[in-house]
């Protein structure tokens, strides 16, 4: 069963009604260059609010890990996800399993699906290095190699295309923000709602 990730949550409302919807990881992103940047006293108020087995994902870029550990100090969550120019050994060195996004909108992603091979997932989305995620534009999906391990499909989804996803790529797990918003940093729960269905039927 491919599992789902709704990211860029800012409110312990839309949080809630995600894992009420049968949601499997929320995430939580600390990237102050991001419009869904959330404050760490909001980070804590949606964890504490999220029933068990719903697990908690941060999303970082760039960040020194004195930012990281004081996240971690006071954040309980249970995966780091990377997005800048992070090296391998310092994405280990939180003692969290950790996620590498993939920038598909450039030209070294084969040698960054090799440079990462230690990750404990893999996410392939669709922004330019540099870039953030969230744009809600998709990428050449014929353009993925088969993937030996678990790995996670972003960028672009939607409730129109993500049962479609599933069925030709068989992802792991599928990652969406934009795709389910209102708009940046607030979700509809319509939305929602269609896109883990959208999933399950897939």
């Amino acid at each position: 069963m491919t599992r789902i990730k709704i990211c860029g949550l800012t409110s312990v409302h839309d949080a809630v009604r995600a894992s009420e919807l049968g949601v499997d990881a929320i995430g939580l992103v600390f990237a102050s260059e991001s419009p869904r940047c959330v404050a760490v006293e909001r980070a804590i108020e949606i964890c504490r609010a999220l029933p068990p087995f719903v697990s908690r994902v941060g999303l970082f870029m760039n960040q020194p890990a004195s930012r990281i550990e004081e996240v971690l100090a006071r954040v309980p969550l249970d995966w780091l996800q990377f997005h800048g120019s992070e090296a391998a050994a310092f994405c280990a060195g939180f003692g969290r399993p950790w996620i590498r996004a993939i920038a598909m909108g450039g030209a070294k992603w084969a040698d960054e699906l090799a440079q990462f091979s230690t990750a404990d997932a893999l996410l392939v989305d669709s922004h330019a290095p540099g870039g953030q995620g969230g744009s809600g534009q998709t990428f050449d999906w014929s353009c993925l190699p088969e993937m030996q391990r678990p790995w996670i499909l972003a960028g672009g989804l939607n409730p129109d295309n993500v049962a479609e996803a599933c069925r030709r790529l068989v992802p792991s797990a599928v990652d969406v923000s934009s795709g389910v918003e209102s708009r940046p940093g607030v979700k509809d729960d319509k939305l929602m709602k269609m896109f883990i269905e959208a999933v399950r039927n897939g």
